[in-house]
């Protein structure tokens, strides 16, 4: 029951290159950054190695709630005034470019079914409405609901709808880009834990982490790790929910997938404390909150049939740290998504690669590592 319900799927086994000696680029991590980085230096001609200390899909990106979002850990409206227009602006254009690429990739593994993000009391209902004028004056989609439908209108009242967003069975998703990184030329090790970043013989070396422990010193201490905590229930005979739903600034989130099964996760706000780690694991607290948020959610108590947890990286300022390590030469970081690191980890990953390619994106100098 401890296991993350995506990685039951079915696997082929992945057939991979092997480098027989070193190599252009070494990436630390085969998550989806460290997948994306690789496809696009391969594809640029780069002789790559990705080191996994498990299994593809088994860390972060496959045991996530599914959600692909576009945007940051930041609501648009407060990116606008802590980033000024254009650079928000910017970092969303990105983000939407990116969920279009993931489309491109995932095949059904991806569906554009747009989230729903929900006021739970007057003050989010407040935040929610001066993020849906600020999406709308810079004229990104975005529609607003005053009441929310079905068991919803017993709990929220209001909901801003992005349309694009999309569910995610992550583990075959992030299983298909390992398959298409290697079809592209790429080494992945999968059982291989990298120990020194010294040892590892590359031009360059891309480390992408998000929350788990990267031995990167400094930036280490920089990304607070944080556990998030997720339980699947048995199929629902009933159709609840069409799409993602997220409310309380994310400490609650759920879906229903295909199958009627309710994805649920978040609570961690009843024991935070104990939550910023990057071990991984279920407590009987927050599993306890979990329960108790689908009751309201479906009105009984389905059973549970998975219980299970991931880590992801905080960033001090909502942004994640993207680009060369300072005073690291040929070191390059790739963290801390807030949260938000199953489009951005897409999008930072290719970042990272353009660079090291000789294609600095302008988007990169909004995540410098530098700028702290």
């Amino acid at each position: 029951m401890a296991a993350s319900y995506w990685l039951e799927e079915r696997a082929e086994p992945l057939r991979t290159h092997r480098h027989d000696r070193a190599v252009d680029v070494a990436v630390v991590g085969g998550g989806v950054t460290g997948l994306s980085c690789a496809l696009t230096l391969a594809e640029g001609g780069k002789r790559v190695r990705v080191y996994e200390a498990r299994t593809i899909a088994s860390g972060a990106s496959g045991r996530s709630g599914g959600f692909a979002l576009r945007g940051g850990a930041m609501p648009y409206d407060q990116a606008r005034e802590r980033l000024g227009t254009e650079r928000a602006a910017g970092l969303w254009r990105l983000t939407e470019r990116t969920l279009d690429r993931m489309e491109s990739l995932a095949g059904d593994a991806l569906r554009r079914v747009g989230s729903l993000r929900l006021a739970a009391d007057e003050v989010e209902g407040a935040e929610l409405a001066a993020e849906y004028e600020a999406l709308r004056t810079d004229r990104f989609a975005a529609e607003w609901i005053d009441q929310p439908g079905g068991r919803l209108a017993e709990r929220y009242s209001g909901a801003l709808l992005h349309p694009r967003d999309g569910s995610l069975q992550p583990a075959r998703w992030i299983r298909r880009l390992a398959t298409a990184t290697a079809d592209a030329g790429v080494e992945i090790r999968e059982h291989e834990r990298v120990t020194a970043l010294e040892e590892l013989h590359a031009d360059a070396v891309v480390v992408a982490s998000d929350g788990y422990p990267s031995g990167l010193g400094a930036l280490d201490e920089l990304v607070q790790p944080m556990r998030g905590q997720v339980v699947a229930t048995e199929p629902l005979p009933e159709r609840l929910y069409g799409r993602p739903h997220y409310a309380r600034h994310g400490f609650d989130y759920w879906q229903q997938l295909p199958d009627g099964r309710l994805v649920v996760g978040g609570r961690r706000d009843v024991d935070l404390e104990r939550e910023s780690t990057s071990e991984e694991g279920t407590t009987p607290e927050v599993q306890a909150a979990l329960e108790g948020l689908i009751r309201e959610l479906v009105g009984r108590q389905p059973a549970i049939t998975h219980r299970w947890s991931g880590i992801f990286g905080l960033s001090p300022d909502d942004l994640p740290l993207v680009g060369p390590v300072p005073r690291r030469e040929g070191l390059w970081v790739a963290r801390g998504y807030s949260g938000h690191g199953n489009v951005l980890g897409l999008a930072c990953g290719e970042l990272v690669a353009k660079a090291i390619l000789g294609d600095r994106e302008p988007e990169l100098k909004l995540f410098d590592p530098a700028r702290f």
